[in-house]
């Protein structure tokens, strides 16, 4: 997801990745414990493609305790980093109004082809 991040980040000044300048708590490489408490407590919205990250127990209750909004690159086949930059930036607008919809998290969106959908966190 990093690639993405640096892709999206280029296009838009809202964005960060894990080694961004303006986020030096949030290494490239960091465990998800480590950084999901640091992007909720933010109120960020994080892109990711981890397919058990809202269902291993410690991640879990992060996303549950800490109000974590994640939004998920689903889909059967990886894509690459210009791949997910022009699927999120060609559904950023529904996006953006899910994001104000949904307001506090936890939540998480998976982002497909053909857009957004609510998935539900597994306890």
């Amino acid at each position: 997801m990093l690639g993405f991040g640096k892709l999206l980040s280029a296009q838009r000044d809202d964005v960060v990745y894990p080694g961004h300048p303006a986020v030096p708590d949030i290494l490239p490489g960091a465990l998800d414990i480590e950084w999901m408490p640091v992007v909720a407590g933010r109120g960020w919205v994080v892109f990711h493609r981890d397919r058990r990250i809202r269902t291993r127990p410690a991640e879990l209750e992060i996303f549950a305790s800490e109000g974590l909004k994640a939004v998920w690159f689903a889909g059967r086949k990886d894509l690459a980093p210009r791949q997910q930059l022009e699927l999120a930036l060609r559904h950023w607008g529904r996006l953006e109004r899910e994001v104000v919809r949904l307001g506090p998290g936890p939540w998480a969106l998976n982002l497909v082809d053909s857009g957004l959908r609510a998935v539900p966190l597994r306890r």
